[in-house]
């Protein structure tokens, strides 16, 4: 956005056109969060650069309509400079004080609105002095608070809060939408999120690489079901997962491909457990593979698989396989044996992990589907690393191993296999936290890789997974819920996408 800006003056926009424009924005919103403008009495909380320049143009405005704003100042005005001082000076008859404590919290007790316009989306670190004591007070207001771009003292880039920072009931966004309003903790921190169109011309965000997923997008991808459609025709799957330890892995892993509309789904799982994933999942073909002592697949299970992949469109393995070494080989040699879309999922993450260099016989035609412990494995790193920057461990990963990224977690992430474009599925939740979750949306992963690129079925089936999850928290809550259950409600979510139902 920084770049947009300048290039918007360079385009002939002026930043105090922006500002006149952002400030209208954040103003209209105060006015309904007020129910009303004449007699209110505003505060506006203003720190010294542009972000202040939109809470002054906001002040004026609010003052024009009939309201009897205050602006509170963080820093001396002599700090002001460019627009944002030229906004201060036309504040005119609205009344300025600096900063105080004590004021401030009686202003904010008696207010209908705080506006928080102290810092905006360039802010790094951590709030100090007057800032961190004023985002405190705003804090401790019973007022509805409106946060100007973004809520003071998040990271726009990362969403990371190092110390003191704003909670807003709303946050006005100016142009687009900021990495760190969609990233946690900052997105917990920003309350509804408005995007305020400020005259930037569209053609200059053009060149985003990051987006978010909205179910118009997701519909128009999910695959058609012809009339003259067959099991043969709208996907075969194999799905290559469990062990004597984890048998379900592999059950569940194949109803999230049945579910996302797989025709035909091969199970390849250790011989001493067939059986009971036949019993489990009667509609897939099941076969099973040698096995070690210990009942996880056995390197000689490669060639039996990669006959078994000849005829299918598309591979899930990982879930529930183990890391034994022989598992291991056996996962090399498949992985070298068939050149079809890869979905690699769960211990399979870990065992690529250990040789990054053994994804290059998968290159572009794979996805991972990780969570962050399974990612920082892959970058070696520690979970929190990832946790801090989601975005760009994302980014490397792809560019690592030439692969595209799921990274499962609150937003879930999608980037292609070169780390360039990625993509928000802002669907899901905490109802999603049980035990087979990620088996089921492997699967999915895998039905729709075996019609559509790698990178359109990992955002595809995040969304649809997320969204089978939301409808059952609005059902039944948020707990209790098995993956068994987000797995039947696949349909409903594709059903509700495709009638142009609401799911997000």
């Amino acid at each position: 956005m920084s770049a947009v800006d300048k290039a918007a003056e360079a385009a002939g926009v002026s930043t105090e056109e922006l500002m006149d424009q952002a400030g209208w924005a954040v103003a209209r919103e105060a006015r309904g969060l007020m129910g009303g403008i004449y007699g209110t009495r505003p505060v506006i909380v203003c720190g010294k650069g542009n972000n202040a320049g939109d809470g002054f143009v906001a002040a004026r405005r609010l003052r024009q309509w009939g309201a009897i704003p205050t602006v509170v100042m963080t820093a001396e005005p002599a700090t002001l400079k460019g627009a944002a001082l030229a906004a201060y000076e036309a504040l005119g008859g609205v009344a300025t004080q600096m900063f105080d404590g004590g004021r401030l919290r009686k202003l904010a007790a008696r207010s209908d609105v705080v506006i928080d316009a102290i810092v905006g989306t360039g802010f790094k670190g951590e709030l100090t002095g007057n800032m961190a004591s004023a985002a405190a007070i705003i804090n401790e207001s019973q007022a509805p608070v409106l946060s100007v771009d973004i809520p003071s003292g998040v990271s726009g880039e990362t969403g990371r809060v190092e110390g003191q920072a704003v909670f807003a009931e709303v946050t006005v966004t100016l142009g687009a939408l900021k990495h760190g309003l969609l990233l946690l903790p900052g997105r917990a921190h920003a309350g509804r999120v408005v995007v305020a169109d400020i005259g930037i011309p569209d053609e200059l965000l053009d060149d985003a690489e990051a987006f978010v997923a909205e179910a118009s997008d997701i519909a128009g991808l999910i695959p058609p079901r012809p009339p003259d459609a067959h099991k043969r025709s709208v996907g075969k799957v194999l799905v290559v997962a469990g062990s004597a330890a984890m048998p379900g892995a592999a059950a569940l892993t194949a109803m999230g491909a049945f579910r996302m509309g797989a025709g035909l789904v091969r199970i390849a799982v250790p011989e001493s457990i067939a059986a009971q994933v036949g019993s489990i999942v009667p509609e897939a073909l099941v076969s099973g593979l040698p096995e070690t002592n210990e009942g996880n697949f056995d390197q000689p299970a490669a060639s039996a698989a990669a006959e078994l992949a000849g005829a299918v469109d598309a591979v899930v393995v990982g879930p529930g396989i183990g890391r034994s070494e022989q598992t291991r080989q056996f996962l090399f040699e498949l992985a070298g044996k068939v050149e079809l879309p890869f979905v690699i999922d769960a211990d399979a993450i870990s065992l690529f992990a250990e040789s990054p260099t053994a994804f290059s016989a998968l290159a572009d035609r794979s996805v991972i589907t990780p969570h962050e412990g399974e990612l920082a494995r892959v970058l070696g790193v520690k979970p929190e690393d990832v946790s801090f920057d989601r975005m760009g461990s994302v980014r490397k990963a792809a560019d690592l191993l030439k692969t595209s990224v799921l990274l499962k977690g609150s937003y879930t992430l999608v980037s292609d296999g070169a780390g360039s474009m990625l993509f928000f599925s802002t669907t899901g939740g905490p109802v999603l936290a049980t035990a087979g979750s990620g088996d089921v949306l492997a699967g999915m992963v895998g039905a729709l890789a075996a019609q559509m690129s790698v990178t359109d079925a990992a955002l595809v089936a995040a969304f649809i997974h997320g969204a089978a999850g939301d409808a059952l928290a609005a059902e039944v809550g948020e707990s209790g819920v098995t993956a068994s259950d987000i797995a039947d409600a696949i349909p409903p979510a594709i059903a509700g996408l495709k009638s142009g139902e609401d799911l997000e």
